[in-house]
């Protein structure tokens, strides 16, 4: 029973990878994809209800984009203080589509997987070999390249807001700053250390944060599913009613940081 179950969570723990071998080169299939469909029906949805929109008698689904759209703007007017019309719709765009992601969480676990096992088997694979994961934010490799894109943007809009040769002055005088030149030359070094440090540190702390509620949650419903059926829904249900709370609060927390970086990088010291 302990290797069944063990095999069970392997292979539930085991990515759709596009190499048998692995490696730095090769993808998670199911990670890329799901992200990519959920990105898809997230810009489908709301440009659906751009285009019929209605002043009188708005349906259901536009007022809950409508109040979306209005609680992402009104974070972002209360951080971000500059002027810009990128934040907001990248605020937007994060909250959504990392909120999706998560939400993927929600689906009954061996659903999805018996799903791949049984089309694999259709083309003449072994189910037992065909993987599938489908949160996408319980993979690392996501959240890294979520984060490493804000990093991206942060860099962007704070030499957008202090040109090349601001940016560059700040990375060497902040956060010691010197009035005498050849202490502010002997504290550069040091400067620029922390400037280094501030910035890995933005995008390590917004993936592994994401990354670890939601692999933890991952995990706990996986070793739920072992459980009998009554002990399934007995446990399931309020730690899926619980997980409703995390799955929002991870995507809005990315959202916030995310503007608060760029609020701190249009910003001088």
């Amino acid at each position: 029973m302990a290797s069944n179950a063990t095999e069970y969570i392997k292979h539930h723990l085991t990515f759709w990878n596009s190499s048998h071998e692995g490696g730095f080169w090769s993808l998670h299939v199911d990670t890329f994809s799901i992200s990519l469909l959920l990105g898809f029906i997230f810009v489908g949805v709301f440009a659906s209800v751009a285009r019929n929109a209605k002043l009188e008698n708005p349906g259901r689904l536009q007022l809950f984009v409508e109040s979306l759209i209005e609680m992402v703007d009104t974070q972002v007017k209360e951080i971000f203080h500059a002027k810009s019309k990128v934040v907001a719709p990248l605020a937007l765009t994060i909250f959504c589509w990392v909120f999706l992601m998560n939400a993927m969480d929600m689906l009954p676990v061996d659903l999805l997987p018996w799903v791949a096992g049984n089309i694999g088997a259709a083309l003449g694979h072994d189910p037992h070999h065909v993987y599938l994961r489908v949160v996408p934010s319980a993979d690392v490799n996501a959240t890294f390249a979520m984060s490493l894109s804000v990093m991206l943007c942060i860099i962007g809009f704070s030499i957008s807001a202090k040109g090349v040769g601001g940016w560059t002055k700040e990375l060497f005088t902040a956060p010691f700053h010197a009035h005498n030149p050849v202490l502010a030359l002997i504290l550069a070094p040091v400067n620029f250390a922390f400037q280094m440090v501030e910035l890995a540190a933005k995008p390590i702390s917004l993936s592994l944060r994401l990354f670890g509620n939601m692999y933890a949650g991952e995990l706990i419903f996986i070793l739920i599913a072992l459980l009998p059926w009554g002990a399934q829904w007995l446990l399931g249900a309020p730690w899926a009613i619980f997980h409703i709370l995390v799955i929002t609060l991870q995507a809005f927390v990315f959202m916030m940081l995310t503007i608060v970086y760029l609020s701190l990088a249009v910003e001088a010291h």
